[in-house]
């Protein structure tokens, strides 16, 4: 018989939490109940992770979070440290070194619950999935429909059986003000408000297109925006060229941040009038700083844990062919209906003279 959430035994410190998805998305997703982990165990945790989630960066002010420690499995195109028999002896001895009383895995992974097991951490927590369930020693455990659920959804729901409160399930993130003025003297000063665009991609289908952007772009110079931020990886400068190439002589209205530090794009995306691109990293940044986010997801199925994200999708065919369908107009029509118009307005939250 499953206890009652309050019966779950206290949590034993040091206290590590294992998020292994690999994007930054992924990451901001997890944030609320990484803090609410560490509320619960009464301080902060160390955060186990993968490097493509720019932890490092996208956290670094977090106080929530003691310390930071990667897990190097499945990197792209090459052999990660802890991928193997090797590398899973390394990341037990990696995992033994911070004598966790406590782990906490927001994931079903077998392999991760039994490099906890071998590493003699004494607590060990999970949603408890098929064999993962073998090396975890406690509750509670999540019913297997909650597998087919949103990875945020599936936190909420493990965080809820086990009776820790979760103040709110929504995304958000810490911009300490001298990190901002380091952002926006980066980016240069504005006037008049901005618009953040969103133009990487990890996958085709939720890639949108230098041209749509171009033609996005000039819209919003048409509507009267004296500036526009092309946000991005730095494999996005070609992207960024050719919208810029599009703009002729309006060119100069349109500023690059492609590749920077995640603390300065934290930065530069909250204080924009609002963010619109690629269902992204970035995107999901901007809305957890609590910015207008308008999301291309094309035939994407969205998601809902951000109240700032206003989905824009393509008509629903019963073909999943990404952005091929999504238009420039349905775009404008989405930011329309929900701002009142696609030119500045000061009601709209655009930020001047920064």
């Amino acid at each position: 018989m499953t206890p009652h959430p309050h019966e779950w035994p206290p949590y034993q410190c040091p206290v590590g939490v294992i998020q292994p998805l690999p994007g930054i998305g992924d990451m901001v997703w997890h944030l609320p109940h990484i803090r609410a982990i560490a509320a619960h165990a009464g301080q902060p945790v160390t955060l186990l992770t993968k490097p493509r989630t720019l932890a490092d960066q996208l956290l670094a002010h977090e106080p929530s979070i003691a310390g930071l420690s990667w897990l190097d499995l499945n990197p792209s195109g090459r052999r990660g440290a802890h991928d193997g028999i090797g590398g899973f002896n390394r990341l037990v001895r990696r995992m033994r070194s911070f004598d966790f009383g406590t782990i906490v895995l927001l994931h079903h992974s077998p392999l991760l619950a039994a490099a906890a097991w071998r590493a003699g951490i004494p607590d060990r927590r999970g949603y408890g999935w098929g064999r993962q369930r073998w090396f975890l020693n406690t509750g509670p455990f999540l019913p297997p429909d909650v597998k087919k659920m949103h990875q945020h959804t599936r936190a909420t729901r493990y965080l809820e059986a086990a009776g820790i409160p979760l103040p709110s399930a929504e995304p958000s993130l810490l911009i300490p003000p001298a990190t901002l003025e380091e952002a926006m003297t980066r980016l240069g000063h504005t006037e008049g408000g901005y618009v953040t665009i969103g133009i990487g991609s990890s996958e085709e289908l939720r890639q949108w297109g230098s041209e749509r952007f171009a033609q996005l772009a000039t819209a919003l110079l048409d509507a009267g925006w004296p500036t526009l931020v092309l946000v991005g990886g730095l494999e996005d400068m070609v992207t960024a060229n050719m919208i810029m190439n599009a703009m002729d002589d309006r060119r100069d209205r349109i500023r690059l941040a492609l590749g920077w530090n995640l603390s300065d794009v934290i930065g530069v995306l909250s204080q924009a009038a609002f963010y619109v691109g690629n269902n992204t990293g970035v995107m999901n940044i901007a809305a957890a700083t609590g910015v207008r986010t308008y999301a291309l997801f094309g035939t994407t199925e969205p998601f809902h844990h951000a109240s700032q994200i206003v989905a824009v999708t393509s008509p629903d065919t019963g073909e999943h062919d990404g952005m091929v369908r999504l238009t420039l107009d349905a775009v404008v029509k989405a930011i329309v209906a929900d701002r009142g118009a696609l030119f500045p307005l000061s009601i709209a939250g655009a930020k001047e003279d920064y």
